[in-house]
């Protein structure tokens, strides 16, 4: 019979409560169990000495005879010094999928094009600024007998 030694979850809604249990890997994760080694409390503060709570000897005896832990199990045993963990390591895990990175490669490729523009729009500008500027004549105000000499032939 392929056992695991696995977590059976209690407690009420957003209360969890676990029970650290062995039991046929075949039955439900909060159905029939073999037996009860300990308990696992995530409500708890993580310094907490009862938040994992394991019997270390029915611990050693099923690993021995071949219960296989699920992960976080794991990592309870492990902690307790009952079976060496393996360390993963996934540096894929944070990498983005392939479409992501093309859209990324899309928005850098339009940034760098928008750059430009601005580049060559401000080099503009400053060449317009660095021209010299054609003085335009001032336009001559009329005389001020022409203005009144002009209002009374209208009048």
């Amino acid at each position: 019979m392929a056992t695991s030694i696995r977590l059976s979850r209690g407690g009420s809604k957003k209360r969890p409560y676990y029970r650290i249990v062995v039991a046929d890997s075949r039955a439900p994760r909060d159905g029939k169990f073999i037996e009860r080694i300990g308990s696992y409390n995530p409500v708890l503060p993580k310094g907490d000495e009862k938040r994992v709570v394991i019997d270390v000897e029915r611990a050693k005896h099923w690993v021995a005879a071949g219960a296989q832990p699920t992960d976080r199990v794991a990592r309870f045993l492990d902690a307790a010094g009952v079976k060496e963990r393996a360390v993963r390591n996934n540096p894929k895990k944070a990498e983005p999928g392939q479409k992501a990175k093309d859209r990324a490669e899309d928005r850098a490729t339009k940034a760098a094009e928008a750059a430009e523009a601005a580049e060559a729009a401000k080099a503009a500008a400053a060449e317009a600024a660095a021209a010299p500027a054609v003085e335009e004549a001032p336009v001559e105000e009329a005389a001020p007998a022409e203005e009144a000499a002009a209002e009374q032939t209208e009048g």
